[in-house]
């Protein structure tokens, strides 16, 4: 019989999705690490129930129709490999729900972790303690337009220009600024990192560029290859994006501005090619060294910018990194 008909509940159809993912060896990164998480995620995203508890609904029986959607979006996991976010059309980033399909990666960051801890805002050590007085923000490298809106939530007074070389990413980002109600605060524009926004001067520049380097992307699960490699992509080490971003982000930093830059895994190869550049590395729940934090008086204040020819970074060794 088909699992339409032999599973009842909610926690029945959790048991059968994380046995299929098993036993199809899925990759996950997209918002979930692990089947379980998985699991729980496509059922009560799928139930239209909130996604942040599954205990309260496990014992719940679901219609004929219920079941059967379910067992074939359990299913299409399992046969297409795509991230549930797009089997679904939508994901979320610290309770904040946005939607998601191929135009754009999954809305993924730690980057949104930290922001809505305790560095922003927070009591005692914080890297922004005001976020009123925060008057510009630019997210470099959008995508979706989630960090866009959720540093337009977090910093009330704040006007947003968000950044993308991809058409298509916009125009998904267009749609999360619409539903969020932030046309008036958040600005989408096209173009190559800066080059859309020459002399304009930011409080607060926030980026998750490509990082993932040509070893990496020459093996990427197939989860990955659904998203637009354009995203992924970051040069022969993963860092020609970070690196152009790093000469840049001085033009367009205010006196007391900063700079959050998410970077995969290559801090070994930032150190030792930036040796005068004092990183703050941020950690997070899920991640240790994957994100730096520079103000404009770190950028400005020394000679840390050398070309890489400089720096020796050719004898540094290259660490294949995975994206999120």
């Amino acid at each position: 019989m088909a699992a339409a008909d032999e599973l009842g509940t909610v926690r029945d159809f959790v048991r059968y999705a994380v046995s299929r993912f098993n036993a199809a060896e899925l990759t996950f990164g997209h918002g979930t690490t692990t089947a379980l998480d998985e699991a729980a995620f496509i059922v009560l995203e799928s139930l239209h129930l909130p996604v942040d508890d599954l205990a309260p609904w496990l014992d719940a029986r679901l219609t004929l129709e219920e079941r059967t959607h379910l067992a074939a979006l359990i299913d299409r996991r399992c046969t297409t490999r795509q991230p549930a976010a797009y089997l679904l059309g939508r994901t979320y980033i610290r309770g904040v729900p946005f939607r998601s399909d191929s135009r754009a990666i999954v809305p993924r960051s730690f980057i949104g972790e930290l922001l809505a801890g305790e560095l922003f805002g927070g009591e005692g050590f914080a890297l922004v303690p005001e976020p009123e007085d925060v008057g510009r923000v630019l997210d470099l490298c959008t995508g979706s337009g989630c960090l866009a809106i959720l540093a337009a939530m977090i910093f009330p007074n704040a006007r947003v220009d968000a950044v993308d070389l991809s058409p298509d990413a916009l125009a998904l980002a267009a749609e999360n600024v619409a539903e969020h109600e932030m046309g008036e605060r958040v600005r989408l524009l096209q173009g190559d990192l800066f080059a859309p926004v020459a002399g304009e001067i930011y409080d607060l520049i926030i980026t998750n560029p490509p990082y993932v380097d040509a070893e990496a992307m020459a093996d990427l699960p197939e989860e990955y290859r659904h998203e637009p490699s354009l995203a992924f992509a970051g040069g022969p080490d993963g860092l020609d994006i970070v690196r152009r971003i790093l000469a840049e982000a001085p033009r367009h930093l205010s006196a007391q501005g900063g700079l959050i830059c998410e970077i995969g895994t290559g801090r070994e190869i930032l150190e030792a090619e930036y040796p005068n550049l004092p990183f703050l590395w941020l950690d997070t729940e899920d991640s240790e060294g994957e994100v730096f934090w520079l103000t404009a008086a770190d950028l400005n204040g020394t000679a840390a910018l050398a070309s890489p020819a400089d720096s020796g970074a050719s004898d540094i060794r290259v660490i294949s990194r995975m994206p999120r």
